[in-house]
């Protein structure tokens, strides 16, 4: 039997604890960085499995490292846990970190065989803070050669594209007065995040293919008959790369600043977290993948329209900046629902997602088998790390 296919077993043989850590973290929703029962819920079968465990790298209280074997071949297989404010896990994290501790349990099993050091990547904090740029940025990867993971979607992609984001909180400053009887003495913070707004809407038709900006107001004031003297904004700007996400955060604080100068008020202008980079997938670990995708029945896009469908964004495209790795998407059915939606997160405790766990799991384990025994491949990928760590 070879190596692929003993890992395949492995992840058949834990199918159902595989699937009810998927559906444990689906119950329990948890908002960026504090994720502690889902990270917990995360290391428990592989530290059963003997994985030394490093608790906090980089000082995040809700990531983890996990760490099997001692090839110089270290592939991580990175694990989401983060869900959403007010509609859980619409995108389908509980997958990728079911997904993740599949993958790692079966390479664990072959890991002597083929040279190979697993690590399972327990990274918070996707949907908002960062949480793989934040260990990336403190070197809880330098060890690492080549990082791969599962994302479910609406569709089968191989090798999925991702937009640069940059991400910012606004803050106007101006004063309060009564709105009927002195509006004139006020400086009007939410007729500033009005212009802004404007402003904004009126660029859209100059931004460049692939620019996009969406945003949400945070604060326009606490009652209708007083002037609100603060007002605030979370805006995110995306880009097809990172040189053209930088000219068009210079066009959009613009228009943030314009709402201040408009109206008197003061303007602040802060990160709201690390900027994502656009996922750039390694090619043939990409090639790899969607070979596994259609050994287990499953229809990838074909590779000539990847380039065509961006989905939204990801701190993993940093790490895809630093490392070969890789980021497909795996189908599950949702009913026509997509990413973000109630109906996803629905979606992402059923049986088409719980299929996903398990094909996620077998894919990415045969695909770093793959690479692990794909003797030219392999030294180009600890090439690359040296080099990299030089």
């Amino acid at each position: 039997m070879s190596h692929a296919d003993v890992a395949q077993d492995v992840v058949l043989s834990r199918r159902n604890d595989l699937i009810a850590l998927s559906h444990d973290i689906h119950a329990e929703p948890e908002l960026a960085f504090a994720e502690h029962r889902s990270a917990a819920k995360t290391q428990a079968l592989v530290a059963e499995r003997g994985f030394a465990i490093t608790p906090a790298p980089a000082g995040l209280d809700t990531a983890f490292r996990a760490d099997y074997g001692s090839g110089d071949l270290v592939v991580a297989v990175c694990a989401e846990y983060d869900a959403l404010p007010g509609i859980g896990h619409a995108c389908g994290h509980n997958i990728i970190a079911a997904a993740a501790v599949g993958a790692a349990l079966a390479l664990a099993e072959v890991a002597d065989d083929v040279g190979l050091t697993v690590v399972l990547m327990g990274t918070p904090a996707e949907e908002s803070g960062g949480g793989k740029a934040l260990l990336l940025n403190a070197g809880a990867f330098d060890d690492i050669t080549a990082a791969v993971m599962v994302h479910p979607g609406p569709t089968d992609i191989a090798a999925a594209r991702c937009l640069a984001l940059s991400e910012v909180t606004v803050e106007y400053r101006g004063h309060e007065s009564h709105a009927s009887v002195a509006p004139y003495l006020g400086v009007n913070a939410g007729d500033a995040v009005t212009v802004a707004q404007v402003a904004i809407g009126l660029l859209r038709q100059q931004l460049a293919p692939g620019q996009q900006v969406h945003g949400i107001v945070t604060d326009g004031g606490r009652a209708a008959n007083v002037i609100p003297g603060r007002a605030g904004m979370r805006y995110a700007m995306r880009a097809v790369e990172k040189e053209s996400l930088r000219a068009l955060e210079a066009r959009i604080f613009d228009c943030l600043r314009a709402g201040g100068l408009a109206t008197g008020c003061e303007c602040r202008i802060d990160e709201a977290g690390p900027a994502y980079d656009e996922l750039r997938p390694d090619p043939w670990l990409a090639n790899a993948f969607r070979d596994e995708m259609n050994r287990r029945g499953r229809t990838p896009v074909p590779a000539g329209l990847e380039t065509a469908l961006p989905l939204g964004s990801t701190d993993m495209g940093n790490v895809t900046h630093a490392m070969p790795g890789i980021h497909p998407i795996i189908r599950v059915e949702a009913g026509g629902a997509s990413l973000h939606q109630p109906e996803f997160a629905a979606a992402a405790a059923s049986p088409s997602a719980d299929d996903a766990v398990i094909d996620g799991s077998i894919m990415l384990a045969r695909t770093v088998i793959r690479l692990a025994e794909t003797s030219s491949e392999r030294q180009r990928v600890v090439q690359a790390h040296r080099e990299r760590v030089a």
